[in-house]
């Protein structure tokens, strides 16, 4: 496979951001002339990163590379900060997230490269708060893609939720204190419910309209962090009948083995078969 590596300014970020790019190859008895100019479109991931990741972390750590070979996929890994891929307006010069990525980085991929702009050949997934970001994005915007897939996360019910404290150390706290700084940002409970990030309560809607996406949650058995969440909402989704594959893995935690091994069922999944 061919890797890019895209800097650019971003109107959405207000930052020069960093965008990994893994485009397909060409066949080795193709000639370039022929391969390079066909102006074929291909299907296309969008793929993102977890909390204190960026848009590195799936080409140092997994083999994403080689399953997107064996699809002729291209997979889009954009930097997202520690951001829950929403929009901050409140922040520096204004780092909008949401924004971004379906009204920014789309086009450009889209206009710049040879990806495909119908929905049936765009997905969306992600770990850890990638994984939040992915659901976010595909209930937030289901005309635009056919699939998504959460790896270690899964939609919470924001209602009963009450405004975590930052308590001053370990990863738990600094968790809080992102939740806690994300209520603020969308001026308290009530906006933090009906931001984006709420995608627990969107779901029988779309689902009722026949818009949904294709969804694919997965979670190892011994992950502290998600576990306990991700066997709530599954149960939630058995119980509004939610046509959602999910799977498990036992005694996996929250890791780079697990995240790796559950990327190429999330493909298989999503319907985005090796060519």
């Amino acid at each position: 496979m061919a890797l890019a590596h895209l800097n650019f300014l971003s109107q959405y970020l207000g930052i020069n951001t960093d965008v990994n790019i893994i485009l397909p190859d060409k066949p080795m008895l193709d000639s370039p002339e022929d391969f390079y100019t066909k102006g074929e479109k291909y299907r296309t991931l969008y793929l993102l990163h977890g909390t204190f990741g960026d848009y590195t972390d799936w080409i140092r750590k997994s083999n994403i590379e080689t399953y997107a070979a064996e699809r002729q996929l291209i997979v889009v890994m954009p930097s997202g900060a520690n951001s829950n891929y929403v929009n901050w307006p409140g922040f520096a010069t204004g780092y909008n997230a949401w924004d971004y990525l379906t009204k920014e980085l789309m086009p450009l991929i889209q206009g710049w490269f040879p990806s495909s702009s119908r929905r049936e050949d765009n997905f969306i997934a992600g770990l850890s708060m990638g994984g939040n970001g992915a659901m976010q994005y595909a209930v937030g915007n289901p005309e635009k893609f056919a699939g998504a897939a959460s790896l270690s996360n899964a939609p919470t019910d924001l209602k009963q939720m009450k405004t975590p404290k930052y308590d001053g150390g370990g990863a738990n706290a600094l968790f809080n204190k992102r939740v806690e700084n994300l209520v603020d940002n969308f001026g308290g409970l009530e906006g933090y419910v009906n931001s984006p990030i709420n995608v627990w309560d969107r779901l029988p809607e779309l689902q009722k309209a026949g818009a949904l996406p294709k969804l694919y949650f997965c979670c190892g058995s011994a992950d502290p962090l998600i576990w306990e969440k991700y066997q709530i909402f599954k149960a939630h989704a058995k119980e509004i009948g939610l046509p959602a594959q999910f799977e498990e893995a036992e005694g996996y935690s929250h890791e780079w083995r697990f995240w790796d091994m559950f990327i190429e069922k999330a493909l298989d999944a999503l319907g985005i078969a090796k060519l």
